[in-house]
């Protein structure tokens, strides 16, 4: 479905009058039977929309918590091939929630983008965030997401005027990911007043939903975020609910904390009327 099942997914939450929340795990950590699970306990909380992420060894755009979260995967041996088995286990039950790959190109490059695009296609991944391929470098794999109905996500930030907003939504589907603070994932926390008008803009210019991300951590912070965009995107503070279980040993309680907070910032958007 790709394109089609994230568009829905914003429908359902416009419909019912609040952005969209979007969560983020990292896949294989604690261990890929209980990303499963955390999948599972995401959608089950509220989760509008499931960014997966796929581990490497060098996450430049990641915070300190998203890189942990990296090399415990990877230290466990998830490869990009385990990433997609896992939204192919959780596609087989669940034919309604997207599910975003979120990772770097060169893995990708690696497996080869014709090979890549037609498994993710094959595992019920519906785009992908490849966060250091900008639009100049990516025709070749944008042009292989336009056969398979894949949505190519990108990026904005507080620093793209409109010139480059215009570059960023060529080609783009889905939504736009707004990272509301420069830095890396889980590096302070935005301000919505002071976003709010770029936030605007690059909804008018690509003319797709927009997801505010990058240091939203809480219910409260979310509900701020939700009265400027059309979802929220939550990462770092999933992971480390992970984290937590690995300190513990008890890997077994991730999946229902990320399912709590899951519940917590859902209930909190809900409260925030759109319009």
């Amino acid at each position: 479905m790709g394109r089609e099942r994230i568009e829905a997914a914003f429908a359902r939450a416009k419909g019912e009058n609040r952005a969209a929340l979007v969560t983020y795990l990292m896949a294989g950590d604690p261990s890929l039977e209980e990303s499963f699970k955390a999948l599972c306990a995401l959608r089950d909380k509220g989760a509008d929309i499931i960014e997966l992420g796929a581990p490497f060894t060098d996450p430049m755009a990641d915070g300190p918590a998203i890189q942990r979260a990296g090399l415990r995967a990877l230290a466990n041996g998830t490869k990009l091939t385990d990433v997609l088995a896992l939204a192919a286990r959780f596609r087989k039950d669940d034919q309604i929630t997207p599910l975003i790959l979120m990772g770097y190109a060169n893995p990708v490059h690696s497996m080869g983008y014709e090979a890549f695009a037609g498994a993710a296609a094959e595992a019920g991944i519906d785009g992908t965030i490849i966060v250091d391929l900008p639009p100049e470098e990516d025709a070749g794999l944008r042009e292989i997401y336009g056969r398979l109905g894949l949505s190519v996500i990108r990026l904005a930030t507080p620093t793209t005027d409109e010139a480059r907003a215009a570059k960023v939504a060529d080609g783009a589907s889905g939504f736009i990911y707004f990272v509301a603070v420069t830095g890396v994932t889980g590096a302070g926390s935005a301000d919505p007043a002071a976003i709010a008008g770029k936030v605007a803009m690059v909804r008018r210019v690509s003319g797709l939903p927009v997801c505010v991300g990058f240091g939203v951590k809480n219910g409260a912070q979310a509900a701020e975020m939700a009265k400027i965009a059309d979802g929220v995107v939550v990462g770092s503070a999933f992971v480390e609910k992970a984290q937590d279980a690995h300190e513990t040993g008890k890997f077994e309680t991730a999946a229902p904390a990320m399912g709590e907070l899951a519940g917590e910032l859902r209930q909190a958007l809900a409260g925030v009327a759109k319009g």
